[in-house]
């Protein structure tokens, strides 16, 4: 086994750690308070060549791998958590299944401007009560005279407000109480499509988060997206590359409260001495080290086994699960390592605390993990 990074893989981490430190984290906290979406980060990460990083350069993307995707997750969300998801959101949900379904001329039409970043990626999965059971879909596309005629409502959909378009599933038939769930690419410009952003969040604040209204959304039969009755099926393997982001992203909010934590415990004086020469706080920092390093190699074995085009289901649940459980056992624990000023929003660490949250929540709870696990395992 190999455990180094590639010639290639470091440029990209030593690129995008550069300009996380530059662009993304001086202003993160201010972005949080005003949540503020920063465009302009995106577009600045579109002139480096991120944004359509692990797609066909054919598209406009940077034909890399997922552990560079991983790596560039995991530094964008050391800096920011919000610019952490819109990046992994905008990859995994929002490219991906263009990538994997789509046909030529929709990759052509539809992918490129993902890649190049002149759209965002989204994509319309979750509803009211289709949250855990997606296989609870309600909105219904019903084709007639060569158009798919849409009318319901998603909700939690990240990145939808700067979306030209998006993938959303629907129910295109039903054979009783069997659905068929096909999945359709709906451009957000459409008549009768309405983009809701007034959700007021925990964390993520400067992530932009929306409910999805269709009523009457008339689409041509031909953005029916792989064939019809696969829905279902393609947002899970969607989701299982989506769970490495959000792995990732858990490694990248989980190190910067570590880091951040360190730093104040050599330099916080009790007692006559740093905090950091008591074994309580040693103790503590060196389980933060040591689940943050499990994690990321978890993530990265995820990432690998999908590059190598071999099974990575299980691991990607491994993967997301483990990760986001530490990364918010570490930022509860970066808190405390401050005291009383980890409350303080302006040491940053409650804003990586509350970021955190999302990851045991988003693509999948802990619980339906602990099931795609189990049932990989033959319970």
């Amino acid at each position: 086994m190999n455990f180094d990074l590639t010639i290639e893989q470091k440029i990209i981490q030593k690129t995008i750690r550069e300009f996380s430190e530059a662009e993304v984290a001086p202003g993160a906290e201010q972005r949080d308070k005003d949540k503020r979406f920063p465009k302009e980060i995106f577009q600045k990460l579109g002139e480096l060549g991120m944004m359509g990083l692990p797609f066909p350069q054919k598209y406009g993307g940077a034909d890399s791998d997922t552990i560079s995707f991983a790596i560039v997750v995991e530094e964008l969300s050391r800096a920011c958590g919000s610019t952490g998801i819109t990046y992994s959101a905008h990859i995994s949900l929002g490219g991906a299944p263009l990538h994997l379904f789509g046909t030529e001329e929709q990759k052509q039409k539809y992918l490129t401007p993902i890649c190049t970043g002149e759209s965002l990626g989204a994509f319309g999965l979750t509803e009211p009560n289709a949250g855990s059971d997606a296989g609870g879909t309600q909105t219904e596309a019903v084709l007639k005279n060569n158009e798919f005629i849409i009318n319901g409502n998603k909700c939690f959909i990240t990145n939808a407000s700067f979306a030209k378009h998006l993938a959303l599933t629907a129910i295109t038939g039903r054979d009783g109480a069997k659905k068929e769930i096909s999945a359709i690419i709906v451009p957000t410009h459409a008549k009768g499509f309405q983009v809701i952003d007034n959700y007021e969040k925990m964390g993520l604040n400067a992530s932009n988060t929306t409910e999805l209204v269709l009523e009457d959304v008339h689409v041509p039969e031909e953005n029916l997206l792989g064939k019809r009755g696969e829905g279902f099926r393609q947002f899970l393997i969607t989701l299982d590359g989506g769970r490495i982001g959000i792995g990732a992203m858990a490694v990248g909010i989980a190190q910067a409260a570590y880091e951040k934590a360190l730093s104040y415990a050599k330099e916080r004086k009790q007692f006559g001495k740093s905090i950091s020469s008591f074994q309580a706080i040693q103790f503590k920092l060196a389980d933060m080290a040591m689940k943050i390093e499990l994690a990321r190699n978890m993530v990265y074995k995820a990432a690998w086994l999908k590059d190598q085009g071999r099974k990575f289901s299980k691991e990607a649940s491994m993967a997301k699960l483990y990760a986001s459980e530490i990364c918010m056992e570490v930022t509860n624990q970066a808190v405390q390592i401050h005291g009383g000023y980890g409350y303080m929003k302006e040491y940053h660490v409650e804003r990586f605390m509350r970021d955190a949250k999302l990851l045991e929540i988003g693509e999948g709870t802990s619980e339906i993990q602990r099931l795609v696990i189990a049932r990989s395992i033959g319970c």
